[in-house]
């Protein structure tokens, strides 16, 4: 029979003693655990306090640029020619959009997107930090609004924000002294270099609105915004206002420009008027212009198309055109000659209609078939005698023309303020050199006494030397801003300018040749004396003729009788009222054929502008 084995006993005190060890073990990993969470709340709450509390303040306070306000363009007469208007633009934050296609194809739904659009958008957004706001559309019309606040919670990271945009009442009457403001790229950007003007959206491109952009942008300014949960903003925590841009006061007369354009009665070309007392610009006008307020936005394929006509509307011939001066150079030349003392202004010339250099069969001729007969300084200049310039100029020779004209300023920039302006062409021995590697002729010598040959002169140089002739030999920089306003309860400061640099010693000298000019306006025998009938003040004045062909053999070509695009171009030089000058006038008309015909008439239109009392006043 087999055995039962017995039941072991139960050891009470080996399982007390290990229940004691793994509650020892147990409270010793409760413990540090404990303590480990507490190292970790002190941690977060004491050791990087500062760090997560920022990161909560970024999660609960926007900053937000605020964009000021850009300084507002005067005419002299305190006109408004450049404004701001209330606008809407679409922004988007490219770090909360989840999927940035679908965005953009969703919003093409609401809002009138094209093509150029969206690439300005991606090209910005590449330049630009994916937490920064990129504008996708500028100037929301009425209807794109109401349906973007509907369908708002659609599109995370979508914003509409108001702003000022730029607006120019005149359109193109002012396009080439005020220029435009356009959308800023990423070399605008770059060329900023302050992270903080990322949040421009518009900067000058052309004109005043170029040269002067760090006056009139202002400084950008920034607030705090408290949000939700949702991004919705609850309330303004703290705000930096931003500077408004710095208002301009220009010396340019609104009436005067309208006068200056309605002048031309359509042809093309290029007038300045200037004050030779200071060198303020007046007026000043290109021909044909175009609509400044077509670009503010972005300017669309078709406008820009029509932009690129033969006319060239975009390109200002004050300061970037050039021209031969023709005869208009006659009275400098002459004020050379009598400086240099190699004439007297009784001296007299033989003109027979055709000059000769020794040695050379080619004869430079006159005007005026059978010469002039004889003729002193007063008359050459009121007949435009070519003998009489040719004579002396030979003599004078071209190392002494050219420092004189150098003083007067040709062949260099003005300084005026705008960009880009052209040095034009003095001629000289070292220029030829430099330019074709040829040796100087006498007969380059004879060209340039007449304004032809190598010459070339932009308007805004003639009308610079042109007031040298009004005010008594002074040489003025020409310049457009007048005064400046920092502010609307600030008062306008006048533009620091250089003084009058003296060019010209001889009073006596100024006053032969001035007498010439007068000559030319109401002698008997000048060649712009039906430019000046019935004129209530005395004019002085010269016409040129600047040849766009030259001619055949003995041939004599009338201007007339030459297809459009190869008439000459027709100048006018002069300045009013002769006894006190208070403005000096430039034209160019291009292919006027006659600067007696085209020119002196648009002339006399901008000084009766001026000096006579008008009643209309132009209005935008």
């Amino acid at each position: 029979m087999r055995s039962i084995p017995r039941r072991k006993l139960k050891n009470l005190h080996a399982e007390a003693a290990q229940f004691d060890r793994r509650a020892i073990v147990g409270f010793i990993g409760i413990a540090l655990a404990l303590l480990g969470l507490a190292g970790g709340y002190f941690r977060l709450q004491v050791l990087q306090h500062e760090e997560y509390q920022l990161r909560s303040e970024a999660n609960r306070i926007k900053p937000r640029p605020i964009v000021p306000a850009r300084g507002l363009i005067y005419d002299r007469s305190g006109r408004l020619l450049a404004d701001n208007v209330p606008a809407y633009r679409l922004e988007i934050v490219a770090e909360q959009v989840q999927d940035l296609d679908a965005t953009l194809e969703g919003l093409a739904g609401l809002v009138d997107l094209d093509p150029e659009d969206i690439e300005r958008f991606r090209e910005a957004r590449r330049a630009t930090r994916s937490f920064r706001p990129v504008p996708l559309k500028l100037r929301l019309s009425e209807g794109e609004l109401a349906r973007l606040a509907v369908n708002r919670h659609r599109f995370p990271g979508v914003e509409v924000v108001p702003y000022l945009t730029r607006r120019y009442p005149y359109g193109d009457l002012f396009a080439h002294v005020i220029g435009y403001v356009g959308r800023v790229d990423a070399d605008d950007l770059a060329a900023m270099g302050d992270s903080r003007n990322a949040a421009l959206t518009h900067i000058g491109k052309a004109g005043i609105e170029r040269y002067y952009e760090d006056r009139l942008r202002g400084e950008i300014g920034y607030e705090e915004v408290e949000t939700n949960v949702e991004g919705r903003a609850l309330g303004v925590v703290r705000r930096q206002p931003a500077t408004p841009g710095t208002d301009l006061r220009l010396t340019v007369d609104a009436r005067l420009q309208q006068a200056m354009v309605d002048a031309f009665e359509g042809q093309h070309g290029a007038a300045i008027a200037i004050d030779p007392r200071n060198g303020e610009i007046l007026a000043m006008v290109s021909l044909p212009s175009y609509d400044p307020n077509l670009f503010i936005n972005g300017i669309s394929h078709p406008d820009w198309q029509a932009l690129q006509a033969p006319s060239r509307p975009l390109f200002n011939r004050n300061v970037l055109g050039g021209a031969p001066p023709g005869s208009t150079i006659k009275p400098f030349m002459a004020l050379a000659a009598l400086e240099a003392g190699i004439r007297t202004p009784e001296y007299e010339t033989l003109s027979t209609g055709e000059f000769f250099l020794p040695g050379q069969p080619r004869g430079y001729r006159d005007w005026r078939p059978g010469g002039h007969g004889r003729v002193n300084l007063r008359e050459s200049l009121a007949q435009s005698v070519n003998t009489y310039y040719f004579e002396l100029a030979v003599e004078l020779g071209i190392d002494r023309i050219d420092p004189f004209f150098e003083r007067l300023g040709f062949g260099r920039p003005t300084g005026i303020d705008l960009a880009g302006e052209m040095s034009g062409v003095r001629p000289s021995r070292r220029w030829k050199r430099m330019q074709y590697n040829q040796n100087w002729y006498p007969g380059d010598t004879v060209n340039a006494a007449i304004g032809q040959g190598f010459w070339v002169t932009t308007p805004l140089q003639m009308a610079q030397a042109t007031g040298v002739l009004a005010n008594g030999g002074l040489l003025y920089r020409p310049h457009l801003l007048q005064a400046s306003q920092a502010g609307f309860n600030q008062p306008l400061q006048p533009e620091p300018q250089l003084p009058g640099r003296r060019v010209i010693e001889s009073a006596e000298d100024l006053a032969a040749v001035n007498e010439g000019l007068v000559a030319v306006m109401h002698g008997p025998t000048g060649s712009a004396r039906a430019a000046a009938v019935g004129a209530p003040y005395r004019m002085a004045g010269k016409t040129g003729t600047a040849q766009r062909v030259s001619r055949r053999g003995t041939e004599r070509t009338n201007p007339k009788d030459l297809p459009y695009h190869l008439r000459h171009q027709a100048w006018f030089i002069g300045f009013a009222p002769v006894e006190d000058p208070g403005i000096a006038v430039v034209v160019l008309v291009e292919h006027g054929g006659s600067g007696s015909g085209a020119a002196a008439p648009v002339a006399r239109r901008i000084m009766d502008a001026w000096l006579l009392p008008v009643a209309d006043e132009v209005a935008p």
